[in-house]
């Protein structure tokens, strides 16, 4: 809380619409929001970037003064920064001059947001959840099946910030790829906000696929008969891990099914009318893969019911086995048991074949009791 107290101390929103350009408010003292996290600045008009070496400050120098930069044209135009993991300190100074809103810095610099979708007076802040699927030689009950990471995104009317957590996930090739589009960058910041929705859903597909062939694999090692490891249940640590990570994925998917279809069915104002329909894309696939990760976290939840259920049948047959071969052994014992008492009067005490015939009658009872359990399936 008391970030928030000095951000909302320090930060002023004095943007204002005049005409065709925009107030930035007095000038402020741009050595203040250098920072060792940008990833990636520029600017660009007419879809065009401006300079492949522009540091932050020249490019906010440059959108404020709404002036050209090198070679471009004076021409409304717009700044993405990109950052990695920034700092309160490294972030301070980029939330000041452009007004964020402190409650949205505060879940940008700290991560672990769900997806969501957060309109405030001159921004829009979305939040992303990455998918990366881990490549793994074996399914084991340890195995890391899916990575997780977390891309926020303001966007304004004439800025793009990034803020990117995690290992995987980097934008840069998507930023060459829209560079290579001037026409659908023209469009202006919704246009970067769509393609990165677009590339992040797009991994989640990949994902679901990945993920598909780990389920089927524990599916047949569970039902196949034609192992030993499928005969006794398979392994129930593998599917209580798989299930684990499904339900990150899931946790990942679930709640950006509405921001999206918000994005592509509500008229917002920084949202420009013809990239709004490719939202409606972008939320369509993102109920295509709910549906598929809901459906793989029901299938296992059947495969480990019978896993468990096969598991339960391994062992009744293994007290009925262990209860026949006891009733067998208990034969010998009863008889030898009685013929150990000491009475003289007991027959067959002194007759001569006594003892051959104990050992014949023992074994012919244990031959036919052994026999008839075998032909009822118990051994």
């Amino acid at each position: 809380m008391s970030m928030i107290r000095d951000l909302r101390a320090v930060v002023r929103p004095t943007l204002r619409k005049n005409g065709e350009s925009y107030d930035y408010g007095p000038a402020q003292d741009t050595s203040a929001v250098t920072s060792s996290a940008v990833v990636d600045c520029a600017v660009y008009r007419d879809g065009v970037r401006c300079s492949d070496n522009i540091g932050l400050r020249e490019a906010l120098r440059t959108v404020r003064a709404g002036r050209s930069a090198e070679s471009c044209d004076g021409s409304d135009g717009f700044v993405w920064i990109g950052l990695h993991e920034p700092t309160e300190q490294e972030f301070a100074g980029i939330a000041q001059e452009f007004g964020l809103h402190p409650l949205a810095v505060e879940d940008a610099v700290h991560a672990h947001q769900r997806p969501k979708l957060e309109r405030y007076d001159n921004s829009l802040f979305t939040v992303f959840k990455t998918i990366r699927y881990v490549e793994h030689a074996e399914l084991t009950s340890t195995s890391e099946v899916v990575e997780t990471g977390e891309v926020m995104v303001f966007t304004g009317q004439y800025f793009v910030i990034t803020v990117r957590h995690g290992g995987h996930g980097s934008l840069r090739s998507l930023r060459h790829q829209l560079e290579d589009d001037p026409e659908l960058l023209a469009k202006g910041p919704s246009a970067v906000l769509h393609a990165i929705a677009d590339r992040v859903v797009d991994d989640y597909l990949a994902v679901t696929e990945a993920v598909q062939d780990d389920i089927d694999e524990v599916e047949i090692d569970v039902f196949s008969a034609g192992n030993g490891k499928g005969l006794r249940g398979g392994d129930a640590g593998r599917i209580y891990q798989l299930k684990r990570e499904v339900l990150e994925f899931k946790r990942a998917v679930s709640p950006l099914l509405r921001p999206m279809q918000m994005l592509g069915e509500r008229p917002m104002r920084l949202i420009d009318p013809e990239i709004q329909k490719y939202f409606r894309d972008v939320a369509d696939h993102v109920a295509r893969v709910h549906e598929q990760v809901t459906g793989f976290d029901d299938l296992l939840n059947s495969i480990l019911q019978a896993n468990l259920a096969q598991a339960t049948v391994v062992q009744n047959e293994d007290m009925r086995k262990i209860t026949a071969w006891a009733a067998i052994l208990a034969v010998p014992t009863m008889i030898t048991g009685v013929y150990g008492m000491n009475f003289d009067t007991m027959p067959e005490l002194r007759w001569k074949f006594g003892y051959p015939a104990v050992l014949i009658g023992i074994v012919a009872i244990c031959y036919a009791i052994h026999r008839g359990f075998r032909r009822n399936g118990w051994l």
